[in-house]
């Protein structure tokens, strides 16, 4: 008989605003809110306790509107160094129990159980073991579902744990319809939006609606998508939890929303060369090149969008900013309206090696991949400030800024 497989999903309940709280207890039980900085464009909630959340606080929402929402509301700004070091330590508390974990994002992570029946006892207990363990450790809650892959895993804690006392819920092939197709439509894992408009269109109101369709149907009109929903809403998943079995990139980008409305061509010029360096440094530590440059620009004026987003295909693969950053300023030239800026945008995609390419008798590659080598290990060493670029010491640089943050927050 085929073993049953356990899959377990943590989840780290509002993890910003609870590594907070356990480092400062007197904000447990209070209404907090962890928050960028207004005045830099930052002023978007990154998570919220459970107290906000009752006062209808929620992640993405600007920081004037939770003061609205909710007067007492505490503001705190974010310290991704110490969320990044939480999370290794759950990462660490949960390989107590099994070496298969595999991160989802900073705050949940999968674990495979499935074997460890005779070590740890039943999955249910040891995941109601490893919940106490979070707490008693780090004083954050934690909440976990359980099924047999990871998709129920997911819609367990996701629709059904973080809604309970224990933090807990198991769902398995035989009572996933019960549990799961009553829930609306957008409560599926992978129904987006748009999908959801798109379904309901179709009165397709409930997982379970969708469920009952021919799976030819959803697969005529989405494709792979969706007969991929169609399976999700029968909690099948094949995917497997293997650490390092994630698919190489596609691409690489960096983006930075300004700290005020830029308007001068030559200091927008400035950032997109600061962010096409550094998208450049991320493609050569994955050993890429990139074939085609993507430059975004979104305009100041949220009453009259502008902005562009468009791409070329570069004359040849490259990684270096003296190769990439000509074709970005082109795109920029080309199609800028003129209009003050407020969000910029590079990255590189068609990733190639780095290590094969179509020798030249016009381009000394080796000369510039080698120059590009030795100013990486300096970056490495000091930090990314070490070389830079006279440009960034003018008014509209801001490498010396994004240098100190961690995922565009404050270390």
């Amino acid at each position: 008989m085929k073993q049953r497989k356990a899959i377990l999903l943590a989840d780290a309940e509002s993890f910003y605003a609870s590594v907070e709280a356990a480092q400062n207890p007197s904000l447990r039980g209070k209404p907090v809110a962890v928050c960028g900085d207004p005045a830099l464009r930052h002023g978007i909630v990154l998570a919220a306790s459970r107290e906000a959340k009752a006062y209808g606080v929620k992640a993405g929402q600007p920081a004037w509107e939770c003061r609205r929402l909710c007067p007492e509301i505490i503001f705190i700004r974010p310290h991704m160094e110490k969320y990044l070091e939480y999370s290794l330590e759950m990462t660490r508390i949960f390989e107590q129990f099994t070496d298969r974990v595999v991160p989802y994002s900073i705050d949940e992570q999968f674990l495979d159980l499935s074997g460890c029946e005779r070590l740890w006892g039943d999955p249910r207990e040891t995941a109601r073991r490893i919940i106490r363990q979070v707490w008693e450790k780090l004083g954050i809650r934690c909440r976990i579902g359980l099924g047999e892959n990871p998709l129920q895993a997911k819609m367990a804690c996701d629709r059904f744990a973080k809604k309970r006392a224990d933090a807990f819920f198991e769902l398995d092939s035989a009572s996933y319809a019960a549990h799961v197709w009553p829930l609306p439509i957008g409560d599926l894992f992978g129904i987006g939006t748009r999908m959801e408009l798109h379904l309901r269109r179709m009165a397709v109101r409930t997982i379970g609606h969708l469920a009952r369709l021919p799976r030819e149907i959803p697969a005529r009109l989405w494709g792979v998508n969706g007969l991929l929903l169609w399976l999700n809403a029968h909690g099948i998943d094949y995917s497997s939890l293997e650490a390092g079995a994630a698919p190489p990139p596609k691409g690489v980008g960096h983006c930075a929303t300004l700290p005020r409305d830029y308007a001068a061509p030559e200091e927008i010029e400035t950032v997109l060369l600061e962010l096409t360096e550094a998208v450049c440094f991320r493609a050569r530590a994955l050993g890429k090149m990139g074939t085609t440059v993507h430059v975004y620009c979104r305009g100041a004026d949220f009453n009259h969008p502008s902005g562009f987003s468009r791409q070329k295909k570069l004359p040849e693969p490259a990684a270096s900013g003296p190769e990439v950053y000509p074709t970005v300023r082109q795109l920029f030239r080309r199609h800028w309206d003129g209009r003050p800026v407020r969000a910029v945008g590079v990255s590189l995609s068609g990733l190639v090696n780095r290590r094969f390419y179509q020798l030249s008798l016009f381009n000394r590659r080796e000369i510039t991949d080698a120059l590009s080598d030795a100013m990486d290990e300096i970056r490495e060493r000091f930090g990314p400030t070490a070389l830079f670029r006279a440009a960034s010491l003018t008014s509209g640089g801001q490498l010396f800024t994004r240098a100190r943050l961690i995922g565009g927050h404050e270390r």
